[in-house]
């Protein structure tokens, strides 16, 4: 009785260690969406600091370019406009470097989900397996019980008739 005892505990050691892998890898799972979205709010902060330093440079410009006199047209309208083009390609390359980590961040989850879900059928295959070899472990051929002779005598040669 106490190896059925110990083989139940064999196998249910395997089925809470599959549990236990599972639940820390959606832990995990978990801590990387939850990265993620802080990389997405931080990227719209840095966006909108951009945005802000853009206007500033853009209102510096056109004081300075009144201050001395020069008209809004021309050569210092185009300045202005290729300031304004490089700080929307400085906004777009945040957002861009953002998207790639949070992508790169939901993928470590969903890998570490698919781990959790193999680790509980490795634990149940490994139970299994413990099951298996701990009953073949009880049976020893030489303690079987016998019966006594049959009544019906052995066939010629030792086989069945």
């Amino acid at each position: 009785m106490c190896t059925l005892a110990l083989i139940g505990l064999s196998v249910g050691g395997a089925l809470v260690e599959g549990q236990q892998s599972r639940q820390m890898a959606d832990y995990q799972a978990k801590a990387y969406e939850l990265q993620a979205r802080a990389d997405a709010q931080a990227a719209a902060f840095e966006q909108g600091q951009e945005r802000h330093k853009q206007d500033l440079l853009l209102s510096q410009a056109r004081a300075q370019a009144g201050a001395s006199g020069v008209g809004i047209s021309g050569s210092p309208t185009e300045v202005l406009a290729a300031n304004a083009r490089q700080g929307q390609l400085d906004i777009k390359a945040i957002q861009y470097g953002s998207q790639l980590r949070q992508n790169k961040l939901t993928t470590q989850a969903a890998i570490s989900r698919f781990s959790g879900r193999q680790a509980v059928a490795a634990s149940i295959f490994r139970a299994g397996g413990n099951l298996v070899s701990g009953l073949s472990g009880i049976y020893d051929p030489s303690k079987a019980v016998t019966f006594g002779k049959s009544a019906f005598p052995q066939a010629p040669g030792g086989g069945l008739y």
